[in-house]
């Protein structure tokens, strides 16, 4: 199904799927005369909620956006994350803003299999580029979104030769709350180190380092977050874990995505770091790995191991490593670590 906000008629709209149907219905919610709309957090890092959120603070999210990647009225776009999310809605809501033209394909690993033309915009998630990186040069401006990309996954995408020179890939920074991201990074061509905020955003941090966002046509108040951060200026900071997923063992804090991308930079396989409660150490370093152990990927996750070491110390080298194929996941495909977590206290892996 395509959708030409350009020139939309709803009455011709015809879905045929599950999931067309449910962008008709947003659509027409959109269109109603209520001033807010109902989004659902993922539940990635907490209880899942439902915020009500108002549409004029959408419609100045979805310009941001659009105006950061110059994206011009009846440009093409494909929508393929779950519109329950904020991701979701906010693609419908770039495309009816600056009007479009919507490219709708149900939300799964590989999106991008039925596309045969190219497409000028368009929001993934880290696994659906990962199973995509054959037919990624069909998009012109591709956003990741929804979990941190990894060392791997970038790798990946700055040594794919089919990718033309003129195409933009950005990592994404946000949440729910700023609804959907308030800062960009570059990882093709350019791979830049720092995300770098949108217009109309103020960024400064706590007393803990962890990041603060004043968005007035966004969120009507400061929005505290627990991402410790580096500020590099007032425009461009650089993201360095979650504060509640620091792991205290012996004394020693640990920032479990420091010590994920030196691993990710020798592994494809998705890698979580977790403590365990311990009555020695508080708590317990441990690693859980996605897919079956091999011989080839233990010897490089010796390697990987070592460089911890040495970049670190020997306390930062997990006490014990465990996989786990698949890892639970939320519907929108980020890692469900809460889940996992609770995988750890079941009789069976």
């Amino acid at each position: 199904m395509v959708v030409d906000f350009n020139d939309l008629n709803m009455s011709q709209l015809a879905p045929q799927t599950a999931f067309e149907e449910k962008v008709v219905t947003f659509t027409s919610e959109w269109f109603s005369d209520s001033t807010t709309v109902h989004v659902q957090t993922s539940g990635s890092t907490g209880v899942p909620k439902i915020l009500e959120v108002e549409k004029s603070r959408m419609r100045s999210s979805a310009q941001m956006t659009c105006d950061f990647l110059g994206l011009r009225e009846g440009d093409s776009a494909l929508l393929c994350l779950p519109v329950e999310y904020i991701s979701g809605k906010m693609m419908v809501v770039r495309a009816l803003v600056r009007k479009l033209k919507l490219h709708v394909e149900s939300p799964s690993t590989r999106p991008l299999d039925n596309l045969t033309a190219a497409i000028d915009f368009c929001a993934m998630s880290p696994l659906q580029v990962e199973h995509s990186l054959h037919r990624i040069h069909l998009i012109k401006k591709l956003i990741i979104g929804g979990a941190q990309v990894s060392e791997s996954l970038k790798r990946k995408i700055q040594g794919n030769t089919s990718l033309a020179t003129d195409c933009r890939i950005y990592e994404t920074y946000g949440m729910s709350e700023t609804l959907s991201h308030i800062a960009l990074k570059e990882i093709f061509p350019k791979a830049e180190e720092y995300f770098s905020v949108f217009e109309g955003i103020e960024i400064s941090q706590d007393s803990k380092g962890c990041l603060q966002i004043s968005a007035p046509a966004l969120h009507s108040v400061l929005l505290q977050t627990n991402d410790l951060v580096e500020l590099k200026s007032s425009r461009q900071f650089k993201f360095i874990g979650r504060l509640d997923h620091v792991i205290n063992s012996g004394g020693l804090k640990i920032h479990p995505e420091h010590l994920e991308n030196i691993l990710k930079r020798h592994l494809d396989n998705e890698v979580v770091f977790a403590g365990v409660d311990d009555e020695m150490l508080g708590q317990k370093l441990i690693l859980l790995i996605e897919g079956e152990e091999t011989e080839s990927l233990m010897s490089r996750l010796t390697v990987a191991l070592l460089e911890i070491q040495s970049f670190f110390s020997k306390n930062q080298v997990p006490k014990e490593t465990l996989f786990i194929n698949p890892f639970p996941r939320t519907p929108n495909g980020k890692i469900n670590r809460l889940e996992l977590l609770n995988l750890l206290d079941r009789p069976k892996l």
